[in-house]
């Protein structure tokens, strides 16, 4: 197995833990037998992999397509990707209006330094945060040209920018309430 972009390393010290062989990589990659300082396209193994996790790295690489070819080309045919990853670019209407309030309100409370005064500079900010970054659609359409889906589902993920104070459970709520979309998604796809 493959992880593409491992930061810390814990998801790839689980996976071999769990039996697994595992190559994590990452230009920041921790040591450790199981880990290269590298980056995708740099990753030159002999042999193909069953499957490629990445979790939250995708929407970062600079050219998407050239990435995901890459993986494509290290799957073994029958070979899955399995990917864990943020869709930036949902945070409209609703949503933006949620988050916004979530952050005031965590603001006023102490628990976060401070919070944008409106929801046009929340939205604004949130856009400058994530320029060059891939959004959904994107991601959506490189994937579909090179896998073919097996699963796919909305997740919570605002709960992270919130510094953990607002959870999982209630974003995921909301979500299921259609009160807000969804900003985080899972993805499986096999070559």
């Amino acid at each position: 197995m493959l992880e593409v972009g491992c930061g810390k390393g814990e998801l790839a010290r689980a996976l071999a833990d769990a039996g697994w062989d595992v190559l994590a990589i990452d230009p920041a990659a921790p040591d450790g037998p199981i880990f290269r300082r590298l980056k995708l396209e740099d990753v030159d193994e002999p042999e193909s992999f069953d499957a490629v996790v990445a979790a939250r790295s995708l929407h970062h690489v600079t050219d998407l397509e050239a990435a995901l070819d890459r993986i494509r080309t290290l799957l073994r045919p029958g070979g899955v990707l399995v990917l864990d990853e943020f869709a930036w670019d949902r945070l409209e209407g609703s949503t933006a209006d949620w988050f916004h309030g979530q952050q005031r309100a965590l603001a006023a409370a102490g628990r976060l330094p401070d919070a944008p005064a409106t929801l046009e500079e929340c939205c604004r900010d949130w856009a400058d945060e994530h320029v060059g970054l891939h959004g959904y659609e994107s991601m959506r359409a490189a994937l579909d040209e090179r896998f073919s889906e097996r699963f796919f589902e909305w997740l919570p993920y605002l709960y992270r920018y919130l510094d953990g104070v607002v959870g999982e459970t209630l974003e995921r709520t909301l979500i299921e309430a259609d009160a807000i979309q969804a900003t985080g998604f899972r993805y499986v796809g096999v070559r």
